[in-house]
């Protein structure tokens, strides 16, 4: 039903309620004549009492509700006086008389006039009988029950006329029934009104001369009574402007229309109420409701045809609706003219709107666009299909999920010869092959299955729950298949085959294993010249190597494939060599040399730790005799496991070791990691106080890397202190690094403690290291590893491995039999 329609079933409505109440009145009116007493007393009063209905009537406080006017009169006044001064009939007739002049001088409509008139009567026939039940004919106003009578027939006056109002008001505009009035200020007036009665009565008893200063105190109490009432609702009206506006924080578009809708039509009392949308490039929008909710909304030219009503627009967010983001209007069902505070509330509402429009559009289109690149971040912008990082994000968490009941598998497809297809008819038609390829599997395969094109020309397929795992052969075989159809290209009919590979997923591991393993079973179909090759662990090479590593350590042992180079330790001023670092290699028959990184975890995670340690021991040891033989007593370096440490005969290992080697237990230094799992055992501590009682000398490798280095420094006196290579990389460039090896000297002196500088590959390295008050240093501008022979060679030629930094930097040998622990060079 249109706004119109609406208002004309409400005014018929109405108007029966008014021809009703008129018939009632009537009848009230015919009944009291007969009933109550009749006229009495002089004529003069009943004429005065008519006039002063007049003029109530003609002098009230005028208060809008929607496209509906109410009046606040001084009824409540007079009626008190002409129930004093006029016997009850009397009364009736002058307060009905007087209403009727009231509204024929203010030139009424006919159906405001009959309804004001009716209400008058009825409400003044109910009090007129309270008081005559109460108090009889004549009421002494200055009795106790004259007093309540007046008070009581008051209040049934006020509520008969409220009541007659609000049916009205109702019926009008379509809304469920309140009272009114309702405000506090009402309330007053209608307690000023019954003050002003009782003062004019005793005016009237004890000093009539004092009538002329009545009509201005009652001027100025209607005045204030006005101002009150306007200031009042000016206030509240104001409070539900804040309380309309502060519902614009939410940022969903549809929601905040919504709101405006609602929150205008309840705000200025609107029939229904329009918000016309103009944002971005879309077609004009259009959102239609009233207090109650939204009736409309969509595109402004598929809107239903509304019918005649009063409208009063506004643009919102500035003075022309054109350039704003739209339009606010306001459909009045009668003439309705706002004052000039509701035109600056609806200024402000249109406003509020206005931005709060432009932000929830603004974050609509900020969420659309994180929305598409999240989406092209995690698609192939050429065929649509998920693309590796989406694989990787989603399929972890499909994996992690392990659904009770089924498996998972993965398929892995490579074209076999697309980069003739490129080749010959260009990449354009590369690329019409690729999105039909992948239009195919994603059309064989099943509804939660991930598609992925992972990358050039291959694909890859993750079932997400098979009902068993023999299945996952089946299917893949099945997306294979989905290749074999030729693709129309320009005409031409193009055949692509492929390889692919099918892993179940692993226990252990995430789909990057799962990947993996589907990629090294495609290689293996490839190499077989197979369309498919399911995934076997047996024939995992890289699997098969790491256990074949650790199958060969005990025959490597044994058969001396383990050798030891040397690292040069150099003075950074002289350049000279004063110790060196032993490091292991595997010389591997077929796999050629190998670094420690390659085979220690294996050696470790074994029971031959023991065995490989003596025997770096025993080599490194020989080593240090020898070059101590030809003259060159420098110490010796070897990293140790920290395994070893939890070894108890391990110190006895060592103390027979350096025994037989015959060199003295000063010359051998034993490289530590310290590691967060052993830093706290005793036994560790154990065994490092016991090699220091020894003699022998340990040092902290890596230092300022490790979970806990100073809290071994408190626990455990070492002699040296090696500053790990990162530090010393990043020494030039950055300022972090200068501090860390800064504080590591600092550390070492103060704690008398050889300090060495690793992994120094450039002259401005070194120089800064020595600047800095570091005394030794290894790396590759000295020398990489070299064999013991090499080492005895640089030693015997006693020349620099590096310029010497100061021009008087000197080398003094002391003999080996004055080497003390007091005098010797800490490394």
């Amino acid at each position: 039903m249109s706004t119109a329609d609406a208002a004309t079933a409400r005014n018929a409505t109405l108007r029966r309620y008014i021809f009703g109440h008129a018939a009632l009145a009537l009848g009230v009116l015919l009944v009291a004549t007969a009933k109550l007493p009749g006229p009495a007393g002089a004529l003069w009063l009943a004429v005065g009492m008519l006039a002063l209905y007049t003029v109530a009537g003609l002098a009230p406080v005028q208060l809008r509700l929607r496209s509906q006017g109410v009046q606040f009169a001084w009824g409540e006044a007079a009626v008190i006086i002409g129930l004093v001064v006029l016997p009850p009939s009397t009364m009736i007739w002058a307060a009905a008389l007087g209403r009727l002049a009231a509204e024929l001088i203010g030139r009424r409509p006919a159906d405001k006039l009959t309804l004001n008139v009716a209400k008058q009567v009825v409400a003044v026939t109910a009090a007129a009988t309270l008081s005559y039940l109460v108090a009889g004919t004549r009421v002494d106003p200055f009795s106790v029950r004259g007093a309540v009578a007046l008070v009581a027939a008051t209040g049934v006056y006020a509520l008969f006329a409220a009541l007659s109002v609000s049916i009205a008001i109702a019926l009008a505009n379509g809304t469920r029934l309140r009272l009114m009035p309702l405000h506090r200020v009402e309330l007053i007036a209608i307690s000023g009104n019954i003050a002003i009665a009782f003062l004019i009565l005793a005016v009237l008893r004890f000093d009539p001369r004092l009538l002329f200063a009545i009509p201005p105190m009652i001027v100025f109490l209607r005045l204030a009574y006005a101002y009150r009432l306007r200031t009042h609702t000016e206030r509240e009206a104001w409070q539900r402007l804040a309380a309309a506006t502060d519902r614009f924080s939410e940022v969903d578009l549809a929601q905040v229309l919504g709101t405006a809708v609602t929150g205008a039509a309840e705000l200025f009392g609107a029939d229904e109420v329009e918000v016309l949308v103009r944002l971005g490039t879309e077609p004009d929008g259009l959102v239609r409701g009233d207090a109650q909710g939204v009736s409309w909304a969509g595109p402004a030219a598929d809107a239903p045809a509304t019918g005649e009503a009063e409208t009063i627009e506004t643009p919102l967010g500035g003075t022309d609706a054109d350039a704003g983001p739209g339009e606010l209007r306001l459909r009045f069902a009668g003439t309705v003219r706002l004052s000039d505070s509701e035109r600056y509330a609806l200024r402000t509402f249109a406003a509020a709107l206005g931005t709060a429009l432009r932000n929830a559009y603004a974050y609509a289109e900020a969420q659309r666009r994180a929305a598409r690149h999240a989406y092209d971040a995690a698609h192939d912008p050429l065929t649509g299909l998920a693309n590796r990082r989406y694989l990787l994000d989603v399929g972890e968490q499909v994996l992690s999920e392990r659904p009770a009941r089924g498996t998972q598998a993965m398929v892995l497809i490579d074209l076999d010869h697309f980069k003739e297809v490129n080749d010959t008819l260009g990449h354009s038609a590369g690329d019409e092959v690729l999105t039909a390829i992948g239009r195919r599997l994603a059309t064989a395969a099943g509804a939660d299955d991930i598609v992925v094109r992972l990358g050039g020309d291959e694909f890859a397929v993750l079932f997400v729950a098979l009902p068993a795992p023999a299945l996952a052969v089946h299917r893949a075989r099945q997306m294979l298949a989905t290749l074999d159809p030729p693709i129309e290209v320009d005409g031409i009919r193009i055949t692509v085959g492929g390889s692919a590979g099918v892993a179940l997923a692993p226990v252990q591991g995430g789909v990057g294993e799962l990947l993996r393993r589907t990629d090294v079973a495609m290689y293996q179909a490839k190499r077989e010249g197979s369309r498919l090759a399911e995934y076997v662990r047996q024939r995992d090479t890289a699997d098969v190597g790491r256990l074949a590593l650790g199958g060969e350590l005990r025959a490597a042992l044994h058969g001396n494939q383990f050798a030891l180079r040397y690292l040069p330790i150099v003075e950074l001023n002289s350049g000279r060599i004063s110790a060196a670092e032993a490091l292991a290699r595997w010389e591997h028959p077929y796999r050629g040399e190998m670094a420690p990184r390659q085979f220690l975890t294996a050696i470790e995670r074994s029971d031959l730790l023991p065995e490989f340690t003596e025997l770096v021991l025993d080599t490194a040891l020989e080593a240090a005799y020898q070059w101590a033989e030809a003259g060159h007593p420098i110490g010796v370096a070897v990293n140790l496991s920290p395994r070893s440490l939890l070894d108890p005969d391990f110190l006895r290992v060592v103390q027979r070791r350096v025994t037989a080697s015959g060199v003295p237990p000063e010359q051998l230094t034993l490289e530590l990691t310290e590691t967060r799992n052993l830093s706290r055992l005793d036994v560790v501590d154990e065994t490092l106080r016991g090699l220091r009682e020894l003699g022998v000398r340990i040092a902290l490798d890596d230092f300022g890397t490790g979970s806990s280095s100073l809290g071994m420094l408190a626990r455990v006196p070492v002699d040296e202190l090696k500053i790990d290579r990162s530090f010393v990389a990043g020494l030039v460039t950055s300022p972090e690094p200068a501090a860390v090896v800064r504080a590591a000297i600092d550390l070492g002196r103060s704690l008398d403690l050889s300090v060495v500088a690793e992994g120094v590959e450039s002259q401005r390295q070194r120089a800064l290291l020595f600047e800095l008050g570091c005394p030794c240093g290894s790396g590759y501008l000295f020398s990489r590893p070299v064999t013991d022979a090499r080492i005895g060679e640089l030693l015997a030629a006693e020349t620099p491995l590096a310029p010497p930094m100061s021009a008087d930097a000197q080398v003094i040998r002391i003999p080996p039999g004055r080497l003390t622990r007091s005098n010797r060079h800490r490394l």
